[in-house]
């Protein structure tokens, strides 16, 4: 009697069937899957303006739509008056090194300044007067529709 399967009613083998399931190919969809939506979701993340890494509560405004680069700085000033550079809080000194370091690479580079709504005034003006000073010029302040 050999082990090849199991055998029909007239004692031939029937090796047609296949019981156990290969999960190896759907793990593989499942990975790929997982894949585009990481990198969908980053390309989203990046489009939607929240450059700075921080969520601040943007006043309304009816402005048009500003394009923005790779070489663009995005600034977000919190309520508590804190400055925020890709993800990571900077002082004055720091934020006008950064803007000119961004001068020396390219004059054209754009500030954009993501203020919270309650963020004092004074504080938006020094962050525009900080990059005015390094020598950008293309200044531009943050909001969201007005519906």
């Amino acid at each position: 009697m050999s082990m090849g399967g199991p055998r029909s009613d007239d004692g031939t083998s029937d090796d047609g069937i296949f019981a156990d399931i290969n999960i190896t190919p759907l793990t593989d969809i499942f990975l790929v899957l997982l894949i585009i939506f990481m990198v969908t979701s980053s390309v989203m993340a990046a489009d939607s303006g929240a450059r700075a890494g921080v969520k601040v509560n943007l006043p309304r405004g009816a402005t048009k739509e500003i394009s923005t680069n790779a070489r663009d700085i995005t600034v977000a000033i919190t309520t508590d008056g804190k400055m925020v550079v890709d993800g990571k809080e900077v002082s004055a000194d720091s934020l006008q090194k950064i803007f000119e370091d961004a001068k020396g690479r390219d004059a054209e580079t754009q500030v954009i300044v993501q203020a919270d709504e309650a963020t004092h005034h004074g504080r938006v003006v020094a962050v525009m007067e900080l990059a005015k000073a390094a020598g950008l010029r293309r200044l531009a302040i943050a909001t969201r529709r007005a519906r």
